[in-house]
């Protein structure tokens, strides 16, 4: 029998970046944004919260773009301050990449297992989803899914008893399966 596991945010990571007012080296994003128009120009930010001092950053979304070019219901849902839409932009690589930050997404996500962690089964299959590009330890899920130690799934990966397709050791962002043998 299959079972269903889900990896879902809880809220937005938090955005690795030094302050330029306290040296704190993180922002937390709270969804917002800022477009400026400069005659058919538009720049538009996500703006972010320092941890330590309260200072505001801003991520560059669009630098002097041109306004034909800038689809109307991005702009709207710009305008509108929409969560979804800043959720989605921090899973981007290019905006990313351009502001030159990372995310941490500790304490940001939680496993719902579907409230059958101690199955009799002799075999568990096991079918995990990601609700969002989050970078998380397999055999860490597995332990906390099953009530174990990460001691013992490594137990179980190193006797056999742990099957997946994708490798369990290390990070994965996408949805991969496994099988439990007891």
């Amino acid at each position: 029998m299959l079972t269903h596991w889900a990896v879902m945010p809880t809220r937005l990571p938090l955005v690795l970046r030094r302050c330029h007012a306290c040296a704190s080296g993180s922002f937390r994003p709270y969804g917002k944004f800022r477009v400026n128009a400069n005659h058919k120009l538009l720049d538009a930010w996500l703006l972010a919260l320092c941890t330590g001092c309260g200072d505001t950053t801003k991520l560059t979304v669009l630098e002097r773009a041109h306004v034909r070019s800038v689809p109307p219901e991005l702009l709207e849902r710009m305008h509108d301050n929409d969560p979804a839409l800043a959720a989605g932009l921090l899973q981007d690589g290019v905006v990313l990449r351009r502001n030159h930050v990372a995310l941490d997404w500790t304490g940001a996500w939680r496993l719902d297992t579907g409230g059958d962690t101690h199955p009799d089964r002799e075999a568990v299959d096991v079918s995990v989803r990601f609700g969002a590009r989050i970078p998380v330890r397999p055999l860490r899920l597995i332990a906390d899914g099953f009530g174990l130690s990460r001691a013992g799934t490594e137990r179980l990966l190193a006797e056999g008893n742990l099957v997946s397709a994708t490798r369990l050791t290390g990070r994965v962002t996408g949805d991969f399966g496994f099988l439990l043998k007891r």
